[in-house]
């Protein structure tokens, strides 16, 4: 395989507002290649990789709080282009202190697609 590739994913809500575990997406701007650790995604007939993002002061993060059905994220998680554009998107679910105690589960969906640039 050559060329260029990219993993894009679509993220929202399927029922809101989103208080429970909202999505949270790091500037990548902030984050240097020390900060990413491959880790391996271990499956039945394969083994994978993905990064852990080890903490640095330095990463500014952003979420759209209460976010409804009918808001969407696009995150390009994965490109192999090596021209200074960002590569990765980490983003995390994460426990908003500022939620309700009785806020309802987060319902979300993630669609994936792989990109294939022609040579």
């Amino acid at each position: 395989m050559r060329g260029r590739v990219q993993i894009v994913n679509l993220w929202r809500p399927i029922a809101g507002p989103v208080r429970d575990m909202p999505l949270a997406v790091c500037d990548t701007a902030t984050v240097a290649a020390e900060d990413l650790v491959a880790s391996d995604l271990l499956y039945p007939d394969r083994r994978g990789e993905t990064y852990q993002v080890r903490f640095n002061p330095a990463h500014r993060w952003y979420w759209l709080p209460e976010m409804t059905a009918a808001e969407a994220l696009l995150l390009k998680v994965y490109d192999s282009a090596r021209d200074g554009v960002a590569r990765f998107s980490p983003h995390t679910a994460f426990a908003d202190p500022g939620a309700p105690a009785d806020a309802p589960p987060r319902q979300s969906i993630e669609i994936r697609a792989l990109l294939f640039h022609a040579v």
